[in-house]
């Protein structure tokens, strides 16, 4: 498997901090442009990459990151074009964890071991695939952990200590948890809640455990940062994107600027955290 989560999280440790995973969705306003946030992405300070898979009905997504993965679809992305924006991403940096974050359906239809072969080649590190629960594993989880990539679950507020051991059981890289109920981007999670709530993910594994879901600020980063090993940003860095489109949805000269400005505000944010 990959060394590059691990060593990411290590190094973080290292620096007594968090990790800053940051999202964007693959091919939002249209290639070129989610190449150089893409590429931009780790020098404004994220540690980790979660790049989107456009799909039609992201039923756990909310309005931003909704409207980011129609207008990728509309700039006509797929699966493979995604995989090979990974891959030249990889042709200037090969230390940043890239993880493919969507639904089973693109893949499914792409075919599962060609999906694997061609995501492992172009330089992805793991998975988070939202709609495949721990009793569908042999669909796409066990496959990944055989390629040799990391299979990401999610754990929610409703996960209880009877469900936990099956959605931990085959989870590789960290931890994801979801820090508010419902979709994402659409609340504020309450950071007293979401400490305990990592205490006790982290009782039943060694994994890093990630929140995500309602960071918009460096302000929450840092709040979140006291308690987790990583920090999820996501619909705010895409939001911060669409702020700056034309009225025909196609990027503008600041369009990237804006994304790394919000970044290393959050990456400050999650720096200040362990120190606050």
């Amino acid at each position: 498997m990959s060394t590059r989560l691990a060593d990411t999280f290590a190094r973080c440790r290292a620096e007594e901090r968090a990790a800053l995973v940051t999202y964007v969705m693959a091919g939002d306003p249209d290639a070129e442009t989610s190449l150089q946030v893409l590429r931009a992405l780790p020098e404004a300070g994220a540690d980790i990459v979660e790049f989107g898979l456009p799909f039609t009905d992201p039923m756990a997504d909310g309005p931003a990151i909704q409207a980011a993965g129609l207008r990728a679809l509309k700039g006509g992305q797929t699966l493979a074009g995604t995989l090979d924006l990974v891959r030249r991403f990889r042709e200037e940096n090969t230390g940043t964890p890239v993880i493919l974050m969507g639904y089973y359906n693109p893949i499914y239809i792409y075919g599962v071991a060609r999906f694997l072969d061609e995501a492992k080649a172009a330089g992805i590190d793991g998975l988070i695939v939202v709609d495949l629960p721990p009793e569908e594993d042999d669909e796409l989880c066990l496959p990944t952990i055989q390629a040799g990539l990391a299979f990401i679950r999610l754990a929610t507020p409703t996960t209880d200590e009877a469900r936990l051991p099956a959605v931990l059981a085959n989870t590789a890289g960290f931890v994801y948890y979801v820090s508010i109920t419902g979709i994402t981007g659409t609340a504020t999670p309450d950071f007293g809640v979401v400490a305990g709530a990592v205490e006790r993910i982290r009782r039943h594994t060694d994994l890093p455990v990630v929140v995500g879901f309602g960071v918009k600020t460096g302000d929450h980063a840092a709040a979140i940062a006291r308690s987790a090993d990583g920090v999820v940003v996501g619909s705010a860095i895409v939001a911060a994107l669409a702020g700056t489109l034309d009225g025909e949805g196609r990027a503008r000269a600041g369009s990237v600027e804006a994304v790394t400005t919000l970044v290393r505000e959050l990456a400050a944010g999650v720096r200040d955290g362990r120190a606050g």
